[in-house]
């Protein structure tokens, strides 16, 4: 028998007084209970008896019969061809609660089938994907608290949300179910904390205040560790793969690289061409920089020519797009570059790496249905990508090429 009472994490399985002990068992059945109940239902990858029994057409493998097996799949996986991507429409993320205002945040979880979608209307919202329904497995309703961005930890067990226009940072923790609000950094002068960035181990938040500063906090903690500046005004900052570096894009059209434990600019150089920028991002490979500016060019570098040179040369500058880059996105295995531009409609594009082309099918412009985009992401194994739009939509689109989530 398993002891209910003294233990902080069971004590809320309990369902009544007589529960003081269960059995392994039960506590086993509870405890599935509870999960399924958090994801919505039994997630796919769960549902091992589910098989096609079908024999009359053995060429149609179940793609889990196919994993059951061992053989020399990996020798024939092909990377990702240029030109055409095959694709399709899926059920808006947010088709169970819809919402007419503008979308700040889509982002998938690390670990779980899930997405998150945030917005305006400041709720935030998890559902369960699975590209029919998505059901709705919880909203997080902020009281005068329009998000301005929301997004995971590096493990999945929080959500960070950050306000238009408030200095208070909100922690979500998921396991617990409870909100924290987070008032005041001590040694944080900000007046609102709005911008902020998750490094991919897990240990730093960074959020970029005013007058170009950028202050470093511990995740587990949130405490100040020490704050960078640049000069000018910062307009977006990113953390490379290994989260040893943080890539700063400033108002005047330089970057800067600083170094995450000393604190120190490693480099800074001029985005070639950019009079302001306005987004920046880094590819998971630790191969590619890609810097967004106000003219709509992308230019994409070498991520070693960007700590070494005072003046790199980008490998590729796309042109797709006419007004200012707002959002930029790597999918996990570095083959997709998403680019979007929330001051025009329709204006974003998937750009193929290492090609640098982009596909020539998305979005379909005679739909117009994506509208003005303000938020991207790709699921962890890129089987999705998700965009957020002002119309409070939260599109989601299944990649054919890749067979998982």
């Amino acid at each position: 028998m398993v002891d209910m009472v003294n233990n902080r994490f069971r004590k809320d399985m309990m369902k009544n007084a007589s529960e003081s002990k269960l059995s392994k068992d039960n506590l086993k059945k509870r405890l599935k209970e509870e999960f399924q109940h958090a994801m919505g239902g039994v997630p796919a990858w769960a549902e091992t008896n589910k098989r096609k029994s079908s024999s009359d057409d053995e060429s149609e493998e179940d793609e889990d019969d196919l994993l059951q097996r061992t053989g020399n799949f990996v020798s024939t996986s092909t990377s990702l061809p240029r030109g055409i991507l095959k694709m399709k429409n899926c059920q808006h993320a947010n088709a169970e609660r819809p919402t007419a205002a503008r979308i700040s945040s889509v982002q998938f979880h690390p670990g779980a089938q899930i997405v998150m979608v945030a917005g305006l209307d400041n709720a935030v919202s998890l559902f369960q994907v699975d590209g029919k329904t998505n059901p709705k497995i919880q909203s997080i309703y902020l009281e005068r608290f329009p998000i301005f961005k929301a997004c995971f930890s590096a493990n999945g067990e929080e959500v960070l949300a950050t306000s238009t226009h408030s200095k208070v940072l909100y922690v979500y923790d998921m396991l617990a179910g409870k909100l924290i609000p987070v008032h005041q950094v001590r040694g944080l002068k900000e007046k609102i904390v709005r911008s902020f960035e998750v490094s991919p181990d897990g240990s730093f938040l960074l959020i970029n205040g005013i007058a170009g500063y950028l202050h470093l906090l511990s995740m587990k903690t949130k405490e100040l560790i020490g704050s960078m500046k640049i000069n000018g005004r910062v307009a977006a900052s990113t953390f490379s793969s290994d989260s040893k570096k943080v890539y700063t894009s400033s108002g005047d059209g330089e970057v800067y690289v600083w170094d995450v434990n000393s604190r120190k600019c490693l480099n800074r150089f001029v985005d070639e061409g950019s009079l302001y920028g306005l987004s920046i991002a880094t590819s998971r490979n630790g191969q590619y920089v890609a810097c967004g500016s106000n003219c709509g060019v992308v230019n994409i570098y070498n991520q070693d020519s960007c700590l070494q040179e005072t003046n790199p040369k980008p490998i590729k500058a796309i042109m797709n797009l006419v007004t200012g880059v707002t959002s930029l996105t790597f999918n996990p295995t570095t083959e997709i570059l998403a680019i979007a531009s929330e001051k025009m409609k329709e204006a974003v594009r998937l750009v193929h790496l290492p090609s640098c082309t982009v596909f020539s099918n998305f979005p379909v412009i005679k739909k117009k249905n994506i509208s003005h985009v303000h938020t991207m992401d790709f699921s962890p194994r890129s089987g999705y990508f998700a965009l957020g739009n002002e119309k409070g939509k939260a599109l989601m689109y299944r990649l054919h090429h890749y067979s998982d989530f």
